[in-house]
């Protein structure tokens, strides 16, 4: 299904559970957990369902909406502080507003990336925005991944960029990622290339023409949006 094909009234789906999919409108969390074995969720992004088959799952994150993210202890934002230290001073959770247009996030199954559209006010396309990633685990309330740091920025010409480099190096070099799983990464990075390079989808469906449904409210961020559910599947 493409995106002038895909579904964008409110939707009664049942959700994610028992293999079941949630339908158009839908609400549900999506999720990062620190980097680390049996680290918990840091990231939280209350989101709306745009589609969800065993092809794709897209999801509409509104402006505005309340997030949760990591900063440092003292408030710091992660990305103020020096590389050197951004990944070892100590952290905590808080809530804050997501600022800006809002953010189209797509996700085959599988795959360990996320691709993300980006648009400027007045609905003037960005760019898309490949999030190298655990491929995402399933649950009734939404989907839960770890962020591998590294990325991508695919622009409307069709050229492409790696970004974060040095936070990917630095990430290794503290031990929140071994070599092996880095190795992982770089690959997953070049398999999404081989996309951009083939203009495979998701960048050839049109999603930069989408909307969202008017109607559609921004979903709250509920008091237990770190729960830990047992995942259905990925």
């Amino acid at each position: 299904m493409t995106a002038t094909e895909a579904g964008t009234g409110a939707g009664t789906g049942a959700g994610a559970g028992n293999g079941t999919y949630w339908a158009a409108g839908d609400q549900i969390l999506w999720r990062y957990r620190g980097n680390g074995g049996g680290s918990p969720v840091h990231i939280c992004r209350p989101v709306t369902v745009v589609q969800d088959t065993d092809e794709l799952l897209a999801v509409w994150m509104a402006p505005g909406t309340e997030c949760v993210k990591p900063v440092l202890v003292d408030g710091t934002q992660v990305h103020a502080e020096p590389l050197a230290t951004r990944y070892t001073r100590p952290r905590k959770t808080v809530r804050a507003h997501w600022f800006g247009a809002g953010v189209l996030k797509l996700a085959r199954p599988g795959d360990p990336w996320s691709v993300w559209l980006f648009w400027d006010r007045g609905w003037l396309f960005r760019n898309w925005y490949v999030n190298l990633e655990e491929p995402r685990a399933r649950w009734a309330g939404g989907v839960d991944s770890e962020d591998h740091f590294l990325d991508i920025s695919v622009h409307p010409d069709r050229s492409w960029e790696w970004l974060d480099e040095d936070e990917f190096a630095q990430a290794q070099r503290v031990g929140l990622m071994d070599a092996a799983t880095a190795r992982g990464v770089r690959e997953a990075g070049l398999a999404a290339v081989d996309v951009i390079r083939a203009w495979g989808a998701p960048f050839r469906d049109g999603w930069e023409h989408w909307r969202p449904d008017p109607q559609w409210r921004i979903p709250p961020l509920p008091d237990d949006w770190d729960r830990t559910p047992a995942p259905t599947r990925s």
